[in-house]
């Protein structure tokens, strides 16, 4: 890509801003916990160790369980998902083998399968507003949010254009309608410790 980025902040410490996706992604780096909307830039907070616990725990069960069973691939957070209004950089996504092709060096193009945002006070409005609105449109398969403030997996999933609530409670199996197979126990998620992993792959059948 070639020309200007297009910038207009007064000052060094101010938040730039950028005309398109395009020049957001060329500004962007992996030191720098950003998304973008509509030429708005958002600098994200830094993660909670709880978060970034959660996040681990489930992208490690994703990650083997579609290494298992020649799935695709589970990418964490950062790395960005560019659509149409917005780059975003979901907490967890998968990309199912057959759409491979949109994951570039540095971003995926387009939507992925299956997103996963566990959600932070200063995040909850994004994750069940502006997000739920723009992955819909950008075809995400299907959508969990995880909440450990209110102990609740809420799972959405796409029925022609639109999300429809597939799975909402503090307990409980849910079983993934994209990745055959794979399932998790909502409670999971609220205990301290977390399950040992090795213990749910068993379960999982993974190993």
């Amino acid at each position: 890509m070639t020309g200007p980025i297009t910038q207009t902040p007064s000052s060094a410490n101010e938040t730039p801003r950028f005309a398109t996706a395009e020049e957001f992604l060329q500004w962007l780096d992996e030191d720098t916990l950003a998304e973008w909307r509509d030429g708005e830039t958002i600098i994200m907070t830094l993660a909670s160790l709880r978060h970034q616990d959660v996040v681990g725990f489930l992208s490690t069960l994703l990650r083997l369980y579609v290494q298992r069973h020649a799935l695709g691939r589970v990418i964490e957070a950062p790395f960005p998902m560019r659509m149409k209004k917005a780059v975003r950089e979901p907490d967890i996504l998968f990309v199912a083998q057959e759409h491979l092709e949109r994951l570039k060096p540095t971003y995926l193009d387009g939507g992925a399968d299956l997103v996963v945002e566990v959600i932070s006070p200063e995040s909850v409005g994004r994750d069940r507003g502006e997000k739920f609105y723009e992955y819909e449109e950008a075809g995400v398969r299907e959508y969990w949010l995880i909440d450990p403030q209110r102990e609740v997996l809420e799972v959405y999933v796409l029925e022609g254009e639109r999300f429809r609530l597939a799975f909402m409670d503090h307990a409980g199996r849910y079983e993934s309608r994209v990745l055959p197979g794979f399932w998790v126990e909502a409670e999971w998620f609220w205990q301290d410790p977390l399950p040992p992993v090795l213990e749910v792959l068993k379960a999982l059948q993974v190993i």
